[in-house]
């Protein structure tokens, strides 16, 4: 079993509103962050610095984090250096937009999560489906502290409990209460389509739509393909 390391120094991949939200989230929180874009970082050395945070390289950035944050186009996921982040905690934020992304009937596919193709892509990384259902004007406007009247709920998936338990306590950190939704499989629920995409719900609420994913327009759809490709 993996024992993970508390996270120090939280790595986010990709600079648009999402990454800069996530960032400022984090280092309200007392995190060290430390942001990068594909190339150069200096275009966005300025902002990000702005908001208490560093821009580095996408390598740099994987020598010095204790887990990172993707938020970049799900159709760059390819991009990512595999070998480097061999090991590495990493929360999959990404999600599958025709207009970033294209036609990819390989991204929207809905006999497998996108995350596991992140995964599989990431082999020896461990990769936990989270930071990405919730829109990232409801990420800045929400946070609150623990036990805050009206906190509301993120919901993430892995295969590990130690990763789950990591990510958790960051979640609970940037002002969210974590759900576990399952292994890492189960991100399906969190993607465009079905019910907890886009949710600013409670914890309560988040988990009910959770529980009924499988009677879902989203869940049946899924169930269908998954029937039809067993053999």
């Amino acid at each position: 079993m993996t024992v993970t390391s508390p996270i120090r120094t939280l790595g986010i991949i990709g600079a648009g509103r999402l990454g800069r939200v996530l960032a400022a989230l984090a280092v309200d929180a007392g995190y060290r962050v430390v942001v990068a874009r594909a190339g150069d970082p200096a275009p966005i050395a300025r902002a990000i610095a702005a908001i208490g945070a560093e821009a580095v390289s996408v390598s740099d950035l994987v020598t010095v984090s204790d887990a990172v944050v993707l938020a970049l186009p799900l159709g760059r996921y390819r991009t990512l250096p595999a070998a480097q982040m061999r090991g590495m905690l990493v929360i999959d934020a990404m999600n599958y937009w025709w207009g970033a992304d294209g036609d990819r009937p390989d991204l929207d596919d809905p006999r497998t999560s996108t995350s596991e193709l992140v995964q599989r892509h990431l082999a020896g990384a461990r990769v936990v489906k989270g930071l990405g259902h919730m829109g990232y004007h409801d990420l800045e406007d929400e946070a609150r502290p623990a036990g805050a009247a009206g906190r509301k709920a993120i919901a993430i998936a892995g295969d590990s409990a130690d990763d789950l338990d990591a990510v958790s306590r960051l979640i609970d950190d940037l002002g969210f209460d974590p759900v576990i939704a399952g292994p890492l499989a189960s991100g399906i629920m969190l993607e465009p389509g079905a019910d907890a995409f886009g949710a600013d719900v409670s914890v309560a609420q988040l988990r009910e739509m959770l529980e009924g994913f499988e009677t879902s327009r989203r869940g049946i759809v899924v169930a269908r393909a998954r029937r039809s490709d067993r053999p």
